[in-house]
């Protein structure tokens, strides 16, 4: 999948640097279809999303326990790495 311009927010690189993880890897994972922390139906509605062009969202935690949601948008111009409570 396209990622487009990768952007993050100041909140998930905080996360991501308390935690002592990179980025890449997650967007690596997103990326290449592994979904992360999704229920059955999320999974599926990504696969959806692909074939017919509508964003699509991963949910990772972190190895301190905090979850980062990567969206990428539906025309694929751009990924965003973020904490659920920034959305």
């Amino acid at each position: 999948m396209r990622l487009g311009q990768i952007v993050a927010t100041p909140g998930a690189l905080a996360a991501l640097e308390e935690s002592g993880e990179h980025p890449s890897e997650y967007l690596s994972r997103h990326a290449s279809g592994n979904w992360g922390d999704l229920c059955e139906e999320d999974r599926q509605e990504n696969e959806f999303s692909l074939v017919h062009g509508f964003r699509v969202l991963s949910a990772y935690t972190l190895h301190n326990g905090t979850v980062i949601w990567i969206i990428t948008e539906a025309d694929r111009s751009a990924t965003t790495i973020l904490l659920p409570s920034e959305y």
